[in-house]
């Protein structure tokens, strides 16, 4: 500050501003922009960079089977209203699993535990039946390792389907071709996880709770055992993850019935924990990719689920399905000496009502309200017997009428293919004193003709027009299925009766 000679401040002097001031100024702040922007584009590039080999090391975890070896000869496309999801538990004896309880590294694979979990078109519902191993069922042509495909195979357990043509890592399309040829449905994508990957994720969601009925030793697990040997679980609840976890699920002998049926039950209540666990967290990618990352590590699966950004996807795809909402039901099923029968029509009366997007009691859950389509006269079935057969290629119309049979009070004794799959129109074959309960049968589907034959009782073949004939959608699962129903967010103490 200048002082004057009268001891005052000096006014301030007005500064020249240099030629160019303003422009360098102006220079200054670009650079800093430039930079914040060089930043920002820097991150964004890493953040990129760092998604893409994220996804990249995804991918690479990632196994598929051969899609050549699903047959051809299967459910058209868009045959569900929703999406059907074939998961397979794999007793392989490969890559470590043989140390986790797998058994010999040189012996075929198996499938230990089959799941086909329909996620209902609304994307809110879900329904997963599971199917006994030792169910007999017909398993169609498969694809050996060589190229070629086998013959037909009936009266086979359903896990054999598994284990054909005899490689270590087993025939998840062979299993695949088998349920759609049992349940007239198509399945959009078929999942297998291993004994080592079902013990890691257990351990990415912190383990999850289950509770036993009683104490459970060693020689639960192995009966071959002279001794109880260790105590493996105690009474009551508990949180399980990795060997402890897959030791819970595979417990047969010494809890419960000791039979697979049981196990089943045990196995469901456990899946339902773990998605308990999972949804917990959230599905966002903080919880999401750590799971990812231990899910494909483990996972065999079909092309179409074949990369991390579609496996992801459907994951997401699932987030807003209701743990209520999701249950666990079994295929209805009789023991047949050591095996197990599919009870009929109560099967195909589940199948129907999954192709339509029934729930279990009954809703719609297409996401959508549908036009209810004009249905046959009502008729009463009640005390009328009769035999469905399908007469025509189309797959999956026997367990359509068998249950708009039952639905009108009728009792199915069975579905099958007829002998010849050309008929034009629908048939009903009576014998001798059969005539008046046969028109009933009859009056339930216009159009369809009378026929005396010599055998006793009645038979429904069916013909084209009826393949063609729109028909209201079955109410509801069958009861028999639907009582022994389990949800997700069911409490694991509930209904220890179960394995």
């Amino acid at each position: 500050m200048t002082i004057t000679s009268a001891g005052r401040p000096a006014p301030p002097r007005h500064r020249q501003e240099r030629p160019g001031g303003r422009r360098r100024a102006g220079r200054r702040r670009g650079r800093r922009i430039r930079v914040a922007l060089a930043v920002c584009l820097s991150l964004l590039v890493l953040a990129t960079a760092g998604a893409g080999w994220l996804y990249l090391k995804l991918d690479g975890n990632i196994s598929t089977f051969d899609s050549g070896g699903v047959s051809d000869d299967r459910p058209r496309a868009g045959s569900s209203k929703g999406e059907n999801v074939l998961l397979i538990g794999s007793d392989a004896r490969t890559d470590g699993n043989a140390a986790l309880g797998g058994g010999n590294k040189d012996d075929i694979g198996r499938s230990d535990t089959t799941l086909l979990l329909h996620v209902y078109a609304d994307h809110r519902h879900a329904l997963a039946v599971s199917i006994p191993r030792d169910t007999l069922v017909t398993i169609p042509p498969c694809k050996l390792p060589d190229g070629s495909w086998t013959k037909t195979q009936t009266d086979t357990m359903f896990n054999a389907a598994y284990s054909v043509g005899d490689t270590a890592k087993g025939n998840p399309a062979c299993t695949q071709n088998t349920v759609e040829h049992l349940t007239g449905l198509r399945v959009d994508h078929t999942v297998v996880v291993d004994f080592k990957g079902f013990a890691r994720l257990t351990e990415v969601v912190g383990g999850v709770r289950v509770c036993l009925p009683q104490d459970v030793y060693d020689n639960d697990l192995n009966p071959h055992r002279t001794t109880p040997g260790r105590l493996l679980f105690k009474k009551g609840v508990q949180t399980v993850s990795g060997q402890k976890a897959l030791d819970y699920v595979r417990i047969r002998h010494g809890i419960g019935d000791g039979s697979d049926i049981g196990r089943i039950k045990r196995q469901q209540a456990f899946v339902a924990s773990l998605l308990k666990e999972v949804k917990s967290k959230g599905l966002t990618p903080t919880h999401l990719l750590p799971l990812a990352d231990a899910a494909t590590k483990s996972l065999t699966v079909d092309t179409g689920l074949g990369s991390a950004d579609k496996l992801i996807s459907f994951a997401m795809s699932l987030k807003d399905v209701d743990l209520h909402n999701t249950k666990f039901v079994t295929l209805p099923w009789r023991y047949d000496g050591s095996r197990v029968a599919i009870v009929e029509p109560d099967a195909d009366a589940l199948w129907a009502a999954l192709k339509s997007d029934r729930t279990i009691d009954g809703k719609n859950a297409t996401g959508k309200q549908k036009t209810p389509t004009a249905s046959p006269t009502p008729v009463s079935g009640a005390g009328i017997s009769v035999g469905v057969y399908n007469g025509t290629t189309v797959t999956g119309l026997a367990a359509r009428a068998a249950a708009a049979l039952t639905s009108d009070g009728f009792t199915v004794t069975g579905t099958a293919t007829a002998t010849t799959q050309d008929h034009p129109t629908t048939l009903v074959e009576y014998g001798p004193g059969e005539m008046s309960r046969a028109r009933t049968v009859a009056a339930a589907f216009p159009g369809a003709t009378l026929e005396s034959v010599t055998r006793a009782g009645i038979s429904l073949v069916l013909g084209q027009s009826y393949a063609t004939t729109p028909t209201a959608s079955p109410t509801a699962v069958p009861s028999t299925v639907a009582d022994g129903a389990r949800s997700a967010d069911d409490n694991p103490c509930s209904n220890l009766t179960y394995g």
